[in-house]
């Protein structure tokens, strides 16, 4: 990749139906990799919670390594656009949200920041876009929630929670998000939403009709302890290098094959 993506490219994209692709991704080496692949958004999820560093959820994971492995990240790619996810609890309050975003940018240079929830973020969202801090939503299924929850189950299957989720998601765009990501709702849904929104959308366990897909890369690879989630698939199985499995995903996004049917969610 030589041209810089930026929140611009992607809007473009979206505007010509053309799929990007974007993947989790928490130091140099892999960053390296992802973008040389073609990957056009990086994540540094705080799913590192549980990949790296072994938990159960991603709820443990603090700012400061958020924030570490964000710089580990920018360090191994130049041209990628690098989205970081905001922790459990550091956007507590609009003060502290402001706060944590900028240390985000300044001291990890994350170029977007991501947070979890509808309604009752909007406020933030406004306050962090007004202030020139790009912000990606995260509505469905959210980690950071799971206790709430009870587990991870898909989102928006009735009709209530699906309005709402519609809802949510024009409400975090009027706020001023610039990307949502969309997490284990029904395939039609997540059409819909992509349909609803000028934003790009990005889909995990969401069907094939979002504007970009994610997966936490550690799935990808086939190297996650334990069962892989449904919406995920191992590119590396059938191929012989960590690059020509990236590869293979980037493709499969961009051309619709990712996900296939075995991969979504009805």
């Amino acid at each position: 990749m030589t041209s810089t993506i930026t929140l611009s490219t992607l809007r473009k994209m979206k505007q010509n139906g053309e799929k990007f692709a974007t993947l989790t991704a928490y130091d140099a080496s892999f960053a390296t990799i992802l973008e040389s692949a073609g990957v056009e958004a990086i994540l540094v999820g705080d799913s590192l919670g549980m990949v790296i560093q072994g938990n159960s959820t991603t709820v443990p994971v603090t700012i400061d390594e958020t924030i570490y492995h964000t710089r580990c990240v920018r360090q191994g790619s130049r041209n990628t656009l690098v989205i970081a996810d905001m922790p459990f609890m550091s956007d507590a309050t609009p003060e502290l949200a402001l706060a944590n975003a900028a240390r985000l940018m300044k001291e990890g240079g994350a170029h977007v920041v991501k947070l979890e929830g509808g309604a009752v973020i909007v406020d933030i969202v406004r306050l962090l876009s007004e202030r020139g801090i790009p912000v990606c939503g995260h509505l469905g299924l959210l980690p950071q929630s799971i206790n709430k929850l009870g587990g991870y189950r898909v989102q928006g299957r009735d009709e209530t929670s699906a309005q709402r989720l519609l809802q949510e998601a024009a409400m975090l765009e009027a706020a001023g998000a610039e990307l949502l990501v969309v997490e284990c709702v029904p395939a039609a849904l997540a059409k819909q939403l992509s349909e609803q929104l000028t934003i790009p959308v990005i889909g995990i366990g969401a069907g094939a009709d979002c504007d970009s897909q994610v997966l936490v890369l550690y799935d990808l690879l086939g190297i996650t302890p334990g069962r892989p989630p449904r919406f995920s698939k191992n590119f590396l199985a059938e191929r012989g290098s960590v690059e020509a499995a990236v590869a293979a995903y980037v493709r499969e996004v961009k051309t619709g094959e990712f996900p296939s049917a075995e991969q979504i969610i009805a």
